[in-house]
């Protein structure tokens, strides 16, 4: 159930703010109403209409501008970026992992384990990549964005979660129908993040570097802090992870009136929701280094596909919410 909720919502919350032209109605999170401009002379492609069409569904009016995305010098924005994940990584070991671990550093095994954990994450994360890109290029992203919201939240969670299911429940031994259906997972996720292409490359780059940061300072908190000292996250997170999946659906059932619960349903979806998986993050890190103990004394089965799933998953979820402020503050700039 805890995977379920960990679905990432924000391909069809992206879909669901699309205004067809023969609707008259538009929804909160839309532009308002433009005068109507004179209609080019010359053919316009439909994959250009489907492509202005999902960033604006990105645009806030709410929000304030904030940034170039092109602006600036691009090494010294790396060098800056470099430095701050930097301080942050010495900052929170010092402040959250002062105590040593009791074994007195990580074990041989244990390190092994978390690093092919992570080899795993990222292969299949660069699957994700290559496949929603060729998805993308094939016209894929604009038959998802046409299709219903509804069938494909529906269609997307039975094949996602049910190729993940098939992986987890898998034996290890079976590695030809496990990376099979680990495969199979990966591209059920590349097909609905294709939509994500239609974003500027720039703000993709960003987004990803971001979260990597983001995630790498996170999980060397959690793979040098004690043993099992954040475990008990668990069941917090469950329950915030419940209450940012509610508010990624708020914009379906809310009317377009709700102006204030749509603005803070819309916040908690954003924000809460980089809290919570950053959480998830710090959790699954402890729980992989948990899992590679038992898997030392013979209780549970070496599986380090399971757990790249994990952190693929919360990859994922945070990796849209940072296209997602990225595009909306490019977009309200303009």
């Amino acid at each position: 159930m805890a995977f379920f909720l960990r679905r990432p919502f924000a391909v069809p919350t992206a879909l669901r703010q699309i205004s067809k032209p023969a609707n008259s109605a538009r929804f909160i999170h839309n532009t308002p109403f433009k005068p109507a401009q004179p209609k080019p002379t010359g053919p316009i492609s439909i994959f250009a209409k489907s492509r202005q069409t999902f960033q604006n569904a990105f645009r806030r009016t709410y929000m304030q501008p904030s940034y170039n995305v092109q602006g600036g010098n691009i090494t010294q924005k790396l060098i800056y970026g470099g430095a701050i994940i930097g301080g942050t990584i010495l900052a929170t070991n010092f402040i959250f992992n002062r105590e040593t671990r009791e074994d007195g550093g990580m074990p041989p095994f244990e390190r092994s384990y978390l690093n092919e954990t992570f080899m795993h994450t990222g292969l299949g994360i660069g699957i994700i990549g290559i496949a929603a890109r060729a998805l993308h290029t094939n016209g894929w992203s604009y038959r998802l964005m046409a299709a219903s919201p509804w069938a494909v939240i529906g269609l997307g969670l039975v094949a996602s979660v049910g190729t993940m299911y098939g992986t987890l429940y898998t034996n290890p031994d079976n590695y030809v129908m496990k990376y099979g259906l680990w495969a199979a997972f990966n591209v059920t996720q590349a097909a609905l993040l294709s939509p994500l292409m239609f974003m500027h490359p720039a703000i993709l780059a960003r987004a990803g570097l971001y979260t990597a940061g983001m995630m790498g300072a996170i999980a060397f908190v959690g793979a040098t802090a004690k043993q099992e000292k954040y475990m008990y996250l668990g069941a917090p997170l469950l329950a915030g992870v419940t209450i940012v999946a509610l508010s990624g659906f708020a914009p379906l059932v809310l009317p377009a009136t709700a102006t204030r619960a749509l603005l803070w349903s819309e916040k908690i979806w954003l924000y809460g929701g980089l809290a919570v998986f950053g959480g998830f993050t710090l959790y699954d890190v402890q729980k992989i280094l948990h899992h590679a103990r038992m898997a030392q004394r013979g209780l549970v089965r070496k599986d380090v596909v399971n757990e790249s799933i994990s952190l693929e998953l919360d990859f994922i979820n945070i990796f849209v919410r940072m296209v997602q402020i990225l595009g909306m503050r490019n977009n309200n700039r303009r």
